[in-house]
């Protein structure tokens, strides 16, 4: 039975290389493995290290900026009072001039009005024609100088009238007129006193 033996031989020497290859090619995959775990390391390293530099120029940066940072900060707010200064300084004078303006026209416009006002006052009022009215001419008083000089002085009541006056005391309505000089007759007043001529 040497064939047995032999396929005996062969199995174990197979049973015995199988692990063996295994065994291989599991290292052979460690090894790679390792070496990509190492050149991952490797590559993070310098990551950090690059992560390291920037941050360290940014520290830099920072502290640069906040020793600065007061300086700017007060110049900034210098320039922008002077400038809102300067707005309410122009903005004040232009509303200044503005009013005065405004003041200005308003008085011009009301020495015309006055004028305007004082003109047809001092001239009097004329027809088309040229003419004056009769409105605008002032009645010229027109007294006599007819009436007895002797008489009763009269102190009007109420509802008093020239006429009236005239037939209590038997006096003429004129001759009251004409001796009181009453412009206007009918504008009478109660507790005035006339001279009533003739009358009684």
């Amino acid at each position: 039975m040497p064939g047995r033996s032999a396929l005996c031989s062969f199995l174990i020497a197979c049973a015995i290389a199988a692990p063996r290859a295994t065994a291989q090619t599991d290292v052979a995959d460690m090894r790679e493995d390792v070496r990509g775990l190492t050149q991952r390391v490797n590559e993070l390293s310098l990551r950090v290290e690059q992560l390291e530099h920037e941050n360290s120029e940014l520290r830099g940066k920072v502290a640069n900026f906040e020793g600065s940072r007061d300086t700017v900060s007060a110049a900034q707010l210098n320039g922008a009072v002077a400038e809102l200064n300067a707005a309410i300084k122009s903005a004040v004078a232009s509303s200044r001039s503005e009013i005065l303006e405004k003041v200005a026209t308003q008085m011009e416009n009301l020495a015309k009005q006055t004028n305007a006002a004082l003109d047809s006052i001092a001239r009097p009022a004329t027809s088309v024609q040229g003419r004056p009215s009769a409105q605008s001419q002032p009645a010229k008083p027109a007294f006599g100088d007819s009436y007895p000089k002797e008489g009763v002085n009269y102190t009007v009541q109420k509802g008093d009238t020239v006429g009236l006056i005239a037939k209590k005391t038997g006096a003429k309505a004129q001759d009251i007129i004409d001796a009181n000089k009453l412009l206007d007759p009918s504008r009478i007043q109660s507790g005035q006193v006339l001279f009533v001529p003739g009358g009684k």
